[in-house]
């Protein structure tokens, strides 16, 4: 991963950046900008260079743009002005991004920072910079960035060592779930989930983790994870990963929906729908990141994380459409669609979360169904919760790491939808709202926790077709930001 380093003086000027702001100016569509005051003064002469500049380069400051002069003979050879928008978090986020991606081919910069630099711009920066350019390769032939060093330049570097170590956690973690989410399923069976768990783990101190196996899930009654794995030659696995630390006054359970592949079960899917299949455990790569990440952040708070792993697979053994599965702790769904399977392992989990481990707070995070992009497009995740506070947080939480959500609402009329002649419980209604059905389905399984209960339906941006900001294509890990902060100010 890219290095950063605060540095009160520049020991290596082959390339600075300079940032730039829109103008002050009360003239309505004035698109001009202005170079922003340094904490530490650039070299001789390039202040004046960058003032002439940015005029005659049509800079508008916005954030993430960047122009390029190249000064032969001089220090440093390269002057890149980049656009910080307003200065805030979000466009420092972007403008990381876009630094990151311009000046790939460079193998150092110094980025001098504005005199009166927050913390969270700081952080916004370097989670741009370390996030925008990743790429999952499994190739001996690639074309990673040569960029592998970054000075920030500031009046007092100590002033933002932990800013910049808590961003480097939280990007690490962040690609961490990319790279669960990308491997192919060729390999990703739900014990090689359970496995890289168990290794990312290891070197964190107090960390606890559990791995079920079929065997054991039979004997403790998980009918949803068995009837979904069934069909698979990989059988299922249910990951527990607890953090508890000695200070911790609330326990917040997550859970994440791990399917490693989904061909739809028995309803198949089309090709088109099944070939990005290996996506559908992003919900258990975020909670698990997260969960990692608070254990090294070594955050406040105990944070058990649940994630039920089952390959979705056609065979002699998979589950019926009009099976009906009998759920941990006894109740029963008619499941009338094996391609809405990931409902069935969450309630397990949801069920065991609730009877066994009596959290304070229980989320849920589930690349759970296309009608999630239908509502809310390609970047925004539906957010379900009877809890205002509850879900407040968490969408300030979202909107700071610069993860969308938006909250949807649980109509109380559709509820006789998930009515099942046979069983407690109808798996797949047909009528419509099928994300809201889905949480509806979700919430009968949160027993006394339902009104401290919050749902994530988060299929659509899990992933992504192309660059864009701080994301990379493929696998974003959304999620595993927004988790850390909201985490961080759990009291």
């Amino acid at each position: 991963m890219l290095a950063i380093r605060l540095i009160a003086e520049p020991d290596r000027l082959d390339v600075l950046v300079l940032p730039v702001r829109p103008a002050d100016s009360a003239a309505a569509g004035d698109t001009s900008a202005e170079p922003v005051s340094t904490a530490v003064a650039p070299p001789a002469g390039t202040a004046d260079e960058a003032a002439a500049l940015v005029p005659a380069a049509r800079m508008t400051g916005r954030a993430g743009e960047v122009h390029t002069q190249l000064r032969p003979g001089a220090t440093p050879g390269r002057l890149l002005l980049l656009g910080i928008g307003d200065g805030g978090e979000a466009a420092w986020r972007t403008a990381g991004a876009a630094l990151a991606r311009s000046a790939a081919s460079e193998t150092h910069i110094t980025i001098a920072l504005p005199a009166e630099v927050t913390p969270a711009a700081v952080r916004g920066l370097a989670e741009g910079l370390l996030l925008a350019p990743y790429r999952f390769r499994m190739t001996t032939a690639g074309d990673s960035p040569a960029l592998s060093d970054v000075d920030l330049l500031v009046a007092d570097p100590t002033a933002f060592e932990a800013t910049v170590a808590t961003a480097r956690t939280t990007a690490a973690m962040t690609n961490l779930a990319r790279d669960l989410t990308n491997t192919p399923s060729s390999l990703k069976t739900p014990q090689w989930f359970a496995d890289q768990v168990e290794s990312a783990a290891a070197d964190l101190p107090d960390l606890r983790l559990r791995v079920r196996g079929p065997a054991e899930l039979a004997a403790e009654g998980f009918g949803g994870i068995l009837a979904v794995g069934g069909g698979s030659a990989s059988g299922p696995r249910l990951v527990e990963l607890d953090w508890h630390p000695a200070d911790a006054r609330t326990h917040v359970v997550l859970i994440g929906k791990g399917i490693t592949f989904d061909t739809g079960g028995i309803s198949i899917k089309p090709v088109p729908a099944m070939k990005l299949m290996r996506k559908d455990m992003a919900g258990a790569a975020a909670v698990v990141a997260a969960t990692l990440g608070a254990a090294a952040l070594r955050l406040p708070v105990r944070v058990t994380t649940l994630a039920p792993l089952a390959e979705n697979m056609v065979s002699g053994s998979a589950f019926r459409p009009g099976d009906i599965v009998r759920h941990y702790g006894g109740m029963t769904s008619e499941t009338t669609n094996s391609d809405a399977e990931g409902r069935l392992v969450l309630a397990d989990a949801l069920a065991y979360a609730v009877q066994q481990l009596e959290p304070d707070l229980l989320l849920d995070l589930a690349t759970l169904t296309g009608a999630n992009a239908v509502a809310l497009g390609k970047r925004t995740a539906a957010l379900y919760s009877e809890n205002d506070q509850l879900a407040a947080d968490v969408l300030a939480a979202a909107e700071a790491a610069g993860e969308l959500a938006w909250r949807m609402p649980l109509h109380g009329d559709y509820v006789e939808y998930l009515g099942s002649e046979i069983a407690d419980l109808y798996s797949a209604p047909a009528q419509g709202a099928g994300s809201v059905l889905a949480a509806l389905y979700l919430r009968e399984f949160t027993g006394d926790l339902r009104d401290r209960w919050l749902h994530l339906d988060m299929s659509a941006p899990s992933w992504a077709d192309g660059d864009h900001a701080e994301v990379s294509r493929g696998a974003t890990g959304w999620g595993v930001r927004w988790l850390l902060r909201w985490l961080a100010s759990v009291d």
